[in-house]
């Protein structure tokens, strides 16, 4: 069992518009809702890759109610969180070329009781998990330090854990000593305060955030695939060149598949070529869809895994 929090969840509404340009309009080709949040999104691929997994998200309002009846539709157990105040609503564009732009609501806010509930509902599902995967931004009146208390009861009970997250919440949750940490490329920068933009500051920036206290490290470079940082060195996952259509939640898959991989017993780089190659795939998918096992396999026999001189 795969147990993944969303605790900022969403209602993802997803614009494809014909093209993004400056002070130009652009026309609407379609629009669609889907239920949004990077545990969410993880759960929804762990499922389609045959993994047993659990969401927990917070639910609450309107919103909250449309958030449950998407889900509900998806197929895998979700356990909800009630709370007083409506979840988010995002929105993402995205156009024919790939060019995107994320607009993202803080989200409500929570009472100390909501995240005391919260945090049990995750106690209550760590017996028989093997990793507990907590992803997202924290919505205000959730203090920065939750995910690296939740990481600390996760280790008492022998579960695995995987952080997805940024700024303090991110900083705070390494402290605490994860099993993976998989941050993007910009919010590598911002917890390392430099900028990334050659290989060798991607390697060196995997490395350093490794040595803050997480087991390993899997930094997503986007098109540039991802580097690894595991207790036998540094390997980095180069994918083929594809014509990115929408590259939203392509992280979100890396993570999840990386987590099934490991599941399956595989070593870790065996994991990264798995994961890089989800990312990949899903990325040329249109809108924020999630490529299927069929489709990750494909691109996984193209990824070149390499160790670090």
């Amino acid at each position: 069992m795969i147990v993944t929090l969303t605790i900022n969840p969403a209602i993802d509404r997803i614009l494809s518009v014909d093209r993004l340009a400056f002070e130009d309009r652009a026309y609407v080709n379609s629009s669609r809702e889907s239920a949004g949040g990077r545990g969410i999104n993880a759960s929804n691929v762990l499922h389609s890759f045959g993994a047993d997994t659990t969401a927990i998200v917070p639910s609450g309002g309107d919103s909250g109610k449309r958030l449950e009846s998407l889900l509900s539709s998806y197929g895998f157990p979700i356990v909800v969180v009630p709370i007083q105040h409506p979840i988010r609503t995002n929105l993402t564009v995205t156009d024919r070329h790939g060019l995107t732009v994320n607009l993202n609501e803080a989200g409500p806010c929570f009472s100390k009781a909501e995240v005391a509930r919260v945090e049990k509902a995750v106690k209550d599902r760590l017996d028989g998990a093997q990793w507990l995967m907590v992803c997202g931004s924290l919505p205000p009146g959730v203090p920065s330090s939750f995910y690296a208390k939740l990481i600390a009861m996760a280790r008492q009970r022998k579960v695995k854990t995987l952080l997805h997250a940024d700024g303090a919440a991110l900083r705070e949750g390494i402290e605490a000593c994860p099993t993976l940490v998989t941050p993007n490329q910009q919010e590598a920068e911002r917890l390392l305060g430099r900028t990334i933009l050659t290989r060798t500051h991607g390697l060196e920036a995997a490395e350093l955030i490794r040595r803050m206290g997480p087991e390993s490290v899997v930094l997503s470079l986007g098109s540039r695939g991802a580097i690894g940082a595991f207790e036998e060195g540094l390997i980095e996952a180069i994918p083929p060149r594809v014509d990115a259509v929408c590259p939203i939640g392509a992280g979100d898959a890396l993570s999840a598949v990386y987590t099934w991989s490991m599941s399956r017993k595989n070593n870790p780089a065996e994991a990264l070529r798995w994961g890089v190659a989800a990312g990949t795939a899903s990325a040329r998918l249109p809108g924020m869809s999630f490529a299927s096992l069929e489709q990750t396999r494909e691109v996984y026999r193209q990824v070149e895994v390499r160790r670090a001189e």
